[in-house]
């Protein structure tokens, strides 16, 4: 197996993952990288293992294969010579190399199927499961919880010490650093104007994006020269009485269209540059045969009228003002956003410390400290993050790290203070140590208290009897959300005699249990049709099939040697 073999299918998985998740630095990139490599070992070891037993599919087993495959075969349902040509040619591959990497696979998912298809689970035993889910009992139910023993517990040095000499290759510190971050996000930049020019770009593209064709065709009036202003006001009078649009064009414009009327033909913004966003306001809302107010643009005076219409009815840029200025602002912002991370990026590439960054973009500066490497419950507890917060070259550097995105902002980082983790002295371990023992000892004592009174009680009058109370959840199944998995399994372990009760007690969770509970009764007709049980012991020989293929694995690992080159692996995983 090649160094490209192992990118490439580390690169499809992540992509597979990231299909999965919005947040890329949720995912633990150390993870990624030791399944995928975990999987084309496996594969490997399969290859080679099917191979030495003679598992291998002959040529004509692949053609006739292949000639089977839908994508292989033209409209009338036969194999097109052309078709399986072009697959190879988009695959850049070979005949030889497809017939290869088939026959490689056909013989795989027959060694996978001789190794996961020998699980054997009679239907007696499936039955027998069904059943089980089918039990019901009355419970009556008293936790008692380890914090009300607490005080009761009487720990000395010498358990202390006992504990710590026991399990000191487990008493570890974790691994720390202190950190210092800058935490950035397109809402954290504010955008209170927006130009003219913008509400024009974000009013095209919402055009665009209704694919709608401007067929208005229009004509104009222009004046020119230092009277344009009153000759304008003058012809829009003599309009608005009635005079025709194309006589007093004709007559009176100072632009060559004149002659025809002042046709200018379909409505074209790029024509007037600069004036488009005056002129396409002073046509808003315009139907045919109506006349705009005098227009000062760079040409003169313009005065517009609209002589056909065949377009989409969209709104006026005046009419979406709002809804443009409100894009317009997060366009902007998202422009603001990128050049802010590209300069801080660039600052912390040249060297300048997270302080002065901070200082300089204006960005407050946030810390954590004993920000840990595992069981991270801070702010910053992304995989990502954690990563780039004890790189080797980051701690010995103490340098800001390039940005990381986490969410829908960027997160920079700079280390200090780097604790590594080491067995922890007997003081340092002290306060651990006290806890787990007092924890202990308080379950120890919950549960003595717990066994204690579940003696006490045979029939269903002793309930009431108890000094404690003991809470009635009526008739629960092995499926009950009102138990935890454990209490679930303690519920249904001993049958109870006829019209009496059984008492059990056990450590829990959270101290122990005590569960009371009459006879245990399973219904007569199983939901379960023959068809469905047959589907339920497919899958749970399916599940033991797995198990055995991984045992199968295991044994393949200890006969073959697997030879990692572990330089290759750190410059793949770029460390």
């Amino acid at each position: 197996m090649g160094l490209s073999e192992y990118q490439t299918a580390v690169n499809n998985r992540r992509t597979e993952l990231l299909d999965q998740v919005d947040d890329a630095s949720l995912l633990n990139e150390d993870v990624l990288h030791e399944q995928v490599l975990k999987g084309l070992i496996d594969r490997t070891l399969l290859e080679q293992q099917a191979g030495k037993l003679g598992m291998t599919v002959s040529d004509d087993t692949i053609n006739r294969l292949l000639r089977q495959e839908e994508i292989f075969k033209d409209a009338e349902g036969n194999f097109s010579n052309e078709q399986f040509a072009n697959f190879l040619r988009q695959r850049n591959m070979t005949k030889n190399q497809l017939f290869a990497e088939f026959r490689n696979q056909l013989s795989l998912d027959q060694l996978n199927a001789s190794i996961v298809g020998t699980a054997v689970y009679p239907m007696q035993a499936v039955s027998q499961l069904i059943d089980l889910q089918l039990e019901s009992r009355n419970i009556w139910l008293h936790r008692f919880k380890w914090q009300d023993y607490a005080e009761q517990v009487k720990l000395s040095k010498a358990d202390i010490q006992a504990y710590y000499d026991a399990n000191k290759d487990t008493l570890k510190s974790a691994a720390m650093v202190d950190l210092a971050y800058l935490q950035l996000t397109p809402q954290a930049i504010e955008v209170n104007e927006v130009a003219q020019e913008d509400l024009q770009q974000q009013y095209e593209a919402y055009k665009q994006s209704l694919a709608v064709v401007d067929e208005r065709k229009i004509s104009q009036i222009l004046l020119t020269g230092k009277d344009a202003k009153a000759r304008a006001d003058k012809i829009k009078a003599r309009l608005a009485k009635g005079e025709s649009f194309a006589k007093v064009a004709k007559a009176e414009s100072d632009d060559p269209s004149g002659e025809t009327g002042g046709d200018i033909g379909r409505f074209n913004p790029a024509v007037f540059g600069n004036d488009a966003p005056a002129v396409e306001e002073a046509l808003a809302g315009l139907s045919v045969g109506e006349v705009s107010a005098p227009v000062k643009t760079s040409f003169g005076y313009q005065i517009f009228t609209v002589t056909e219409d065949n377009g989409s009815k969209i709104p006026s840029l005046e009419n979406m003002r709002t809804e443009l200025t409100a894009k317009a602002k997060e366009y902007k912002r998202q422009e603001m956003y990128a050049d802010k991370v590209t300069a801080i990026n660039d600052l912390a590439a040249d060297g300048f410390s997270i302080e002065d960054i901070a200082q300089q973009e204006n960005v407050p500066l946030k810390r954590i400290k004993d920000y840990r490497k595992e069981n991270n419950q801070s702010a910053l507890a992304q995989p990502a993050v954690i990563k780039q917060a004890f790189d080797e070259f980051t701690i010995q550097d103490q340098a800001v790290t390039a940005g990381i995105e986490v969410g829908n902002g960027t997160v920079w980082v700079q280390p200090s203070n780097y604790r590594p983790t080491k067995t922890l002295s007997l003081t340092a371990a002290t306060p651990k140590i006290t806890q787990i023992l007092r924890q202990q000892k308080a379950t120890a004592l919950a549960l003595q208290e717990a066994k204690k009174l579940a003696a006490t009680i045979k029939t269903p009058a002793d309930i009431a009897k108890q000094p404690v109370r003991l809470q009635a959840l009526g008739e629960i199944n092995r499926q009950t959300t009102q138990l935890s998995e454990k209490e679930r399994g303690l519920a249904f372990s001993q049958q109870a005699a006829a019209n009496g009760v059984v008492a059990v007690a056990s450590e829990t969770e959270t101290g122990a249990t005590l569960l009371v509970g009459d006879r245990i009764k399973t219904e007569q007709q199983s939901p379960l049709s023959d068809a469905q049980r047959a589907q339920t012991a497919a899958i749970i020989r399916d599940n033991l099939g797995q198990d055995q293929l991984q045992d199968y694995l295991d044994y393949l690992r200890m006969v073959y040697k697997v030879e990692i080159n572990e330089a290759n692996m750190a410059n793949a995983q770029g460390r």
